[in-house]
């Protein structure tokens, strides 16, 4: 199968995972027979979580002082430059918001950088000098920390997730990181966004997209028509789930194949200010 390193959307500015009774058997093992840590979490039956519609318009915003007037039905944008007023404002105005996370890369910018040891550490991602993969296979160190990030997620008023770089066993991590190793950390970080009410959505990973489709609530991709995998989200189109999808080259000249794969898409500058056109 083919792999590349994607572009990585991400801000320009400045534990096994709580798992519902059921799925502890899902857990991967820590190396060196690190104990493993399950923070506390609030269940919440599928029924309350909200989701995104294949046909709801979108907008990701990561860069620049957030546009709140844009007309799209759900905005992506990040869960520590986003203040809980500006996700109040979003909801009296009727939209969805849904909370960016890197759940794959250590970001040396963020308030709880300090909390990741070394020994978790691996290689800068290419493009991103202030980015270096995580161990993933360190749950008892990572999930913790991402179960806390959620946690903000929640208390702002998010309505989802959209964790980021999880493709890491195809990339240059530093670390001997396996499908299997990628698939149980991906599935752990749904859990948990789970087990606090919030959807999910898959971002990138297309390789493992048969596996993970049940697990997630919903996709998001960078640059399918590029790369030629759209048809790959025909498993999250066929259960009726949205796939948000964004260009960042040439015309908007894609809409009417997205339509027929059931993406919802539009195009952006690279940046991921403001500025969009959508389909």
């Amino acid at each position: 199968m083919k792999r590349h390193l994607r572009y990585k959307a991400r801000v320009a500015a400045v534990a096994c995972a709580a798992f519902l009774p059921f799925s502890l058997g899902a857990c991967a093992p820590a190396p060196d027979g690190a104990a493993e840590v399950i923070p506390e979490a609030r269940a919440e039956p599928v029924s309350v979580r909200w989701t995104p519609s294949p046909v709801d318009s979108w907008q990701w915003q990561l860069s620049g002082a957030l546009d709140l007037t844009v007309d799209a039905d759900v905005y992506d944008v990040d869960y520590e430059t986003a203040t809980q007023t500006d996700i109040d404002t979003l909801k009296e105005n009727g939209r969805h918001s849904i909370c960016y996370l890197s759940v794959g890369s250590w970001e040396d910018f963020r308030a709880d950088a300090g909390q990741f040891p070394e020994t978790v550490l691996g290689n800068t991602l290419d493009g991103w000098p202030d980015e270096r993969w995580l161990d993933i296979r360190r749950t008892d160190v990572l999930l913790p920390i991402m179960a806390a990030r959620m946690d903000t997620c929640g208390a702002k008023g998010f309505d989802a997730v959209e964790p980021d770089n999880v493709d890491g066993y195809v990339n240059e991590t530093g670390f001997p990181l396996t499908a299997d190793d990628q698939l149980a950390y991906n599935r752990s970080v749904a859990e948990l966004a789970h087990a606090r009410g919030l959807s999910v959505g898959l971002k990138n990973d297309i390789d493992q997209i048969p596996e993970l489709a049940d697990d997630f609530d919903f996709a998001v991709n960078e640059e399918c028509f590029r790369y030629g995998e759209c048809e790959a989200y025909k498993p999250f189109a066929d259960e009726g789930k949205a796939v948000l999808h964004v260009e960042y080259q040439g015309p908007l000249n894609f809409c009417a194949e997205s339509r027929r794969i059931g993406l919802s898409s539009m195009l952006k500058p690279l940046d991921l200010g403001p500025t969009r056109s959508s389909c």
